[in-house]
């Protein structure tokens, strides 16, 4: 057997397991002990190679940056079953209720407050089905944009700082988590845009499918109206900066920020009397499990692609895709068809962990910006969560929504958003400075091309003997 056909052979063989249902992380490592073992026999390498994994293993279980993920994790269970989210969709939807269209604006600017402090997309999807998906089904909203618009305005918490694939992307690309944050402010705001100049359109089009609040159902006009939006967002904004504020002013690490997000959550919780152990019990659970798979799956990934390096897949990953036609624009446009039809199947954690090792050196090589490369594919990822039939916003959706929703409704409601996802990927590509032009540009001065000259003092002594400075 050839060393040639081995990495094309390891790839078909981890699409095989993944599609006979296999859990993906035992997929990655029984695939890669596979043909590890194989490899020894057939004399591609010595055993000794394989001898690296072990402290790979320890490198992830040692990595200080991966604690992030529990942390935000925990943060957004604890802000879940805090009332939070109860504050602001119910001021803000008094707030905009009365013009067409309100309601659904509300859920997409509750949905961006909400992303940019849980983190997670289960919260947000969850918290605001629950809530303002019977309003908008009680004032005749069209059930296509109102889970639509829910659905869609809880997947921007993946691309909105403190996002989880951020932090999952940074790793693997080797980015600082801050880099990836500042670079995916740009497209967060585009998102948001995009959304509201959707339904806005809608609204002008067929404003009956997106109708205004009756008079009577907006109970609280003027300034007690706007001390109850003021009530939520206060909150907010000071867990934002707790969160957000001290990574960009870098007085704390992702880590370190995430901690104290955890600590804020909790003290939100007890403000608004919602605090009990069996919150943080179930909150505690739930960061078990995700942070759990998200270990297992890494380490099946890096069981994976030590092999598959070995038997030097990442060569034929970058011969196949450094020669497409296009250059880098030719690369983008495949690696994000490529992404996108993989997240029919895949979700994020896994399609980070086992496709972005394998095109981040073929984007380095293409002198590709590999923050820019990272939020890019961030946006790309967010589909995963839209896709039907398997989109875990749209399973989020369908848990909590009432028994009339169909579920045709919510997948043909996810439809047009996806579509609005794609176009951003679209934007982003052949707009980069909406990604880099939040990075720091530093001085903008090669350090190799410095050079000081230092006066080196005399040193008293005979003149006749030598002096080393």
């Amino acid at each position: 057997m050839s060393l040639d056909i081995m990495p094309p052979l390891m790839f078909g063989g981890l699409i095989l397991f993944l599609l006979l249902g296999f859990p993906v992380a035992f997929s990655l490592s029984a695939v890669g002990l596979f043909f590890g073992f194989l490899s020894i026999e057939l004399g591609f390498f010595n055993e000794a190679f394989l001898h690296n994994l072990p402290l790979r293993v320890f490198g992830i279980l040692s990595n200080d940056l991966l604690l992030a993920i529990p942390f935000f994790t925990l943060m957004g269970a604890i802000l879940e079953r805090c009332g939070l989210a109860e504050d602001l969709l119910e001021g803000t939807g008094q707030l905009f209720g009365k013009v067409p269209g309100g309601l659904a604006y509300a859920v997409i600017i509750v949905g961006a407050v909400l992303g940019a402090i849980t983190g997670t997309v289960a919260a947000s999807v969850i918290a605001m089905g629950m809530i303002s998906l019977p309003i908008m089904m009680r004032y005749g909203y069209d059930m296509r944009i109102a889970t639509g618009v829910i659905a869609a305005s809880g997947t921007i918490t993946q691309l909105i700082p403190p996002s989880l694939v951020l932090i999952v992307l940074g790793d693997q690309l080797g980015k600082s988590v801050g880099d990836m944050y500042a670079g995916a402010i740009g497209p967060s705001i585009l998102q948001i845009l995009l959304f509201v100049a959707f339904i806005a359109a809608v609204s002008v089009i067929a404003p009956h499918k997106v109708p205004p609040l009756p008079p009577e159902a907006i109970t609280q006009r003027g300034w007690p109206l706007y001390w109850r939006v003021a009530r939520g967002m206060i909150p907010s904004i000071v867990l934002i900066f707790l969160v957000l504020g001290t990574i960009f002013m870098g007085l704390a690490t992702p880590t370190e920020a995430g901690a104290m997000g955890a600590v804020g959550a909790a003290v939100l919780a007890m403000i608004n009397r919602r605090f009990s152990w069996t919150l943080l019990r179930q909150a505690m659970s739930n960061t078990m499990r995700i942070t759990a798979m998200v270990i297992f799956i890494l380490i099946g990934a890096t069981v994976f692609s030590l092999v598959f390096q070995g038997v030097d897949g990442s060569h034929w990953i970058e011969h196949l895709l450094s020669h497409l036609p296009g250059g880098q624009t030719g690369f983008l446009i495949f690696v994000n068809i490529f992404v996108f039809l993989l997240a029919f199947f895949l979700d994020f954690f896994e399609i980070a962990f086992i496709v972005v090792p394998l095109l981040a050196p073929v984007a380095a090589k293409l002198d590709i910006d590999l923050v820019w490369f990272g939020v890019l594919l961030c946006i790309n990822l967010q589909t995963s969560f839209m896709h039907p039939p398997f989109g875990f916003a749209l399973f989020y959706l369908r848990g909590i929504a009432p028994k009339e929703v169909l579920t045709r409704d919510i997948y043909w409601g996810a439809v047009p958003w996806l579509g609005l996802q794609l176009v951003l990927v679209a934007i982003v590509i052949f707009w980069p400075e909406s990604v880099t032009y939040w990075l720091d540009k530093g001085t903008g001065v090669d350090p190799s091309t410095v050079r000081i000259d230092v006066p080196l003092p005399d040193v008293p002594g005979d003149d006749d003997v030598p002096v080393f400075r």
